[in-house]
């Protein structure tokens, strides 16, 4: 045995000796199955780990390679994990690609092996790879990572560990395992691999709730149960939504005539403006809904980092995500973000033109379809505004508008007394649709608190008093 070998075999861990739980041991969980399944395939990657670091530090090498270990066979498994790999028809490379990125999510002590360090020169193996997580304690893989376990860092099977990690591969498709960005100008196989810890719990329970909202992810999902009936806007209004929606139906299409996708770059980018509450929101969620799109709103107070390079990092994840998985993103009160940009009279705001700037960017390039809603258009930077393909006007509904945003409140349980003429209401009292639904709340909770379902006219002008106070107006009685 070499020098090298033998002072590097102390601090090697001895990973055959880890302990697996039984699936036997998980006999009264209704995830048995699941569990299971990924211990096996746990149990398998050891076995793949282990004889990578043992071949690797052997002086006399097997001629064998990982693929000499066989891995679980999924074929009738019922498991959520076997059906991803039969549905994806996955490799075994493909199977050690998912299980390396999810393991610091499972079992990270199984790669503190990686903490092995050169003897020679009192650091770790270059060949390895790794990063370094501000909060994980344990090993982050890259994809030099990847490049040792599947083929032990030798050059002639780099083009196994690319075409894996393509872009246009189905685990970087669908966002199973991805690359995090890194600094200019550093090595492609130095960027950390990862996953989800919505992929994780996919594997056991089947289902993908969405990433959580956080400074490394600044958007939610938002859904609506209302329909199409349910929005109250002008003709207008639903002419310009009407054309955005076969954009979204036609696009595939369009693009692949010649002349079009000549002069027209991918995806839909759409401005709503108007006062607060006159259905921008409602409109960009029924426009998801009626087109099977999922809308993540983007929360601008996560968007600025204060960890220089973060902002592009995480707004580099959730447009890539977007697009991906076919999402509408929906910047509300874009203005705060994308107005009029500051002078630069010191380095904040060099540096906060500069996060907008690569956010302008991002949208104009992006391939799917952007909302942007504001209050007041005039506030938007001119030069951004031209890149709109479609600028919406929200007006405050007129008189016939609020009486049939009025009318469809009270066609539930709660009804309007006598003296209560949704008429007069209408024709006297200018309001929003949102401003309308806080009075009627307001309204139905002074019902409620009579025990009755009957809106008396004091109840709705009181909650129209309290509306009107909001914004520093009386009410004529």
């Amino acid at each position: 045995m070499n020098t090298i070998h033998q002072s590097n075999q102390v601090a090697l861990l001895n990973i055959n000796h880890f302990d697996f739980p039984q699936a036997s041991l998980y006999e009264e969980s209704p995830n048995t199955i699941h569990v299971a399944a990924i211990l096996n395939e746990i149990d398998w990657f050891v076995k793949v780990l282990d004889f990578r670091f043992t071949n690797y530090f052997s002086a006399e090498p097997s001629e064998l390679e990982i693929d000499s270990i066989e891995s679980p066979d999924l074929t009738t498994d019922r498991s959520h994990y076997a059906a991803l790999v039969r549905d994806y028809n996955l490799t075994n490379d493909e199977r050690l690609t998912i299980l390396l990125a999810s393991i610091p999510h499972l079992r990270p002590n199984l790669l503190d092996v990686f903490f092995t360090k050169n003897a020679h020169f009192d650091r770790p193996f270059s060949e390895f790879g790794g990063a370094i997580n501000k909060k994980h304690a344990g090993f982050i893989p890259t994809a030099q990572t990847l490049y040792f376990l599947l083929g032990k860092g030798a050059v002639e099977n780099r083009y196994r560990v690319e075409q894996i990690l393509n872009p246009s591969h189905a685990l970087i498709l669908h966002d199973f395992v991805r690359l995090e960005q890194t600094e200019a100008n550093e090595p492609f196989l130095s960027r950390p691999l990862l996953t989800s810890e919505e992929f994780v719990n996919y594997l056991f329970t089947g289902k993908f709730a969405g990433p959580e909202t956080s400074e490394a992810f600044p958007a939610k999902r938002v859904t609506t149960h209302l329909q199409w009936d349910d929005l109250v806007v002008s003709n207008e209004v639903r002419e310009e939504i009407a054309l955005m929606k076969q954009w979204i139906n036609s696009e595939h299409e369009l693009m692949q005539c010649d002349v079009f996708r000549k002069h027209m770059k991918p995806g839909y980018r759409a401005l709503f403006y108007g006062p607060p509450g006159t259905g921008k929101t409602l409109t960009a969620c029924l426009v998801g809904k009626s087109t099977n799109m999922d809308m993540y709103r983007v929360d601008l107070s996560l968007i600025v980092s204060k960890y220089i390079g973060e902002t592009e990092k995480n707004l580099a994840r959730l447009f890539d995500l977007a697009e991906k998985k076919k999402w509408i993103l929906f910047f509300d009160e874009a203005d705060a973000l994308f107005g009029k940009r500051t002078q630069t009279s010191s380095s904040n705001d060099r540096y906060a033109n500069q996060e907008v700037s690569y956010l302008l960017q991002r949208i104009e390039y992006f391939p799917g379809v952007i909302i942007l809603a504001s209050n007041l258009k005039a506030n938007m930077d001119e030069a951004f505004s031209r890149r709109f393909q479609s600028t919406v006007y929200f007006p405050m509904p007129d008189a016939p508008q609020r009486l049939t945003l009025w009318r469809q409140f009270f066609t539930g349980q709660f009804y309007a007394s006598a003296n209560l003429k949704l008429e007069q209401i209408a024709e006297k009292y200018e309001l929003s649709g949102g401003s309308a639904i806080n009075v009627f709340r307001y309204a139905v909770l002074r019902a409620a608190s009579r025990q009755s379902n009957q809106i008396e006219l004091d109840d709705l002008m009181k909650g129209l008093q309290k509306e009107y106070q909001k914004y520093g107006k009386t009410i004529n009685t």
